[in-house]
C-alpha cells in the first residue's frame, strides 16, 4: 500500500487504493504461502480462489477507473476536507488504513497458509459458499457494466438481473466469498480467528464504506428511492409489491 500511495501521488489519484484491494489479497496469500513453506492442496486452492478473485476485482475496478477522467467523488470529498499535508494525510486515512484493514480481512489466509490438513465437510461447504459468492458478485458486476455502458441508460437506476433483487447484490457476493473462506479457516486449528475476516468484511461493507455510502449518494435520487422501497439493502430477495 506504501508503494500504492507513491504512484497514486504522482498521478493525484487517491482513488488508485480501490484498485489495489484485491491484489493486496493476492499478495498476501503467495507471500504467506512461500514464507510458511506449505503448498498442500487447501493451500494450492485457496491460493486460486484468493487470485482468481482479487484479479478479477482489480480489473473490473480499474475498468471503470481509468475511464473517469478525475478521482473518484469519495476522494474529492475526503481530500476537500484535509486541513493538513495531503500526502501525509492520504497516506494514513487512506492507503495505510486499507493496508491495516486488508491485514485484518485477510485473517483466514493466514490461518489456512499456516497449517497442514485433510480435505473436510466444512471445507468443501466453504468452497461451495465461496463459488457461489464469486458468482453472485462477477455477474452482479458484469450486469452493471453493460447496463452503464449503453448511452440511453445514462442517469438511469439499474433494477434488472441480479439487481432487480438486491440494490448491492455485488456487495452480498463479496459477504458471502468471505463468509466462505472463513468457513474454510474454521477447519483448521486456531481456525475460529479466520471469522475475524468476514466478520470484518462484512462490517465495513454494511457500516462504513460500502452500503451506507452509496446509499447516502442517492439519498435525493426520487428515482433510486422508489427502487429502494421495493429491492432488499443487500440479500437478494423477492421484490415488494
Amino acid at each position: 500500500m506504501t508503494i500504492v500511495s507513491i504512484v497514486a501521488r504522482r498521478l493525484r489519484r487517491n482513488d488508485l487504493a480501490d484498485v489495489a484491494w484485491g491484489l493486496g489479497f493476492v499478495v498476501v496469500t503467495l507471500c504467506t504461502m512461500l514464507y510458511q513453506g506449505l503448498f498442500g492442496i487447501i493451500q494450492l486452492t485457496v491460493a486460486f480462489i484468493i487470485t482468481l478473485w482479487g484479479l478479477r476485482l482489480s480489473s473490473h475496478i480499474f475498468g471503470s477507473w481509468s475511464k473517469r477522467a478525475e478521482e473518484d467523488y469519495r476522494y474529492q470529498s475526503m481530500r476537500q476536507s484535509w486541513k493538513y499535508s495531503p500526502t501525509i494525510q492520504a497516506y494514513f486515512q487512506v492507503f495505510l488504513l486499507q493496508g491495516i484493514l486488508l491485514f485484518f480481512v485477510a485473517m483466514p489466509i493466514f490461518v489456512i497458509n499456516s497449517t497442514t490438513a485433510s480435505f473436510t465437510g466444512l471445507i468443501y461447504f466453504g468452497l461451495l459458499v465461496w463459488i457461489i459468492g464469486f458468482t453472485l458478485e462477477a455477474t452482479a458486476d458484469n450486469q452493471l457494466r453493460k447496463f452503464l455502458a449503453q448511452p440511453k441508460n445514462k442517469g438511469n437506476i439499474m433494477d434488472k438481473g441480479l439487481w432487480k433483487y438486491s440494490r448491492h447484490p455485488n456487495y452480498f457476493g463479496e459477504v458471502t466469498q468471505w463468509w466462505g473462506i472463513g468457513f474454510i479457516a474454521v477447519a483448521l486449528p486456531l481456525g475460529w480467528l479466520g471469522l475475524v475476516g468476514p466478520i470484518t468484511i462484512t462490517f465495513l461493507i454494511t457500516k462504513v464504506s460500502g452500503v451506507p455510502l452509496l446509499e447516502k449518494r442517492y439519498a435525493k435520487n426520487l428515482q433510486y428511492q422508489a427502487y429502494a422501497k421495493k429491492t432488499s439493502v443487500l440479500l437478494p430477495l423477492p421484490p415488494k409489491a
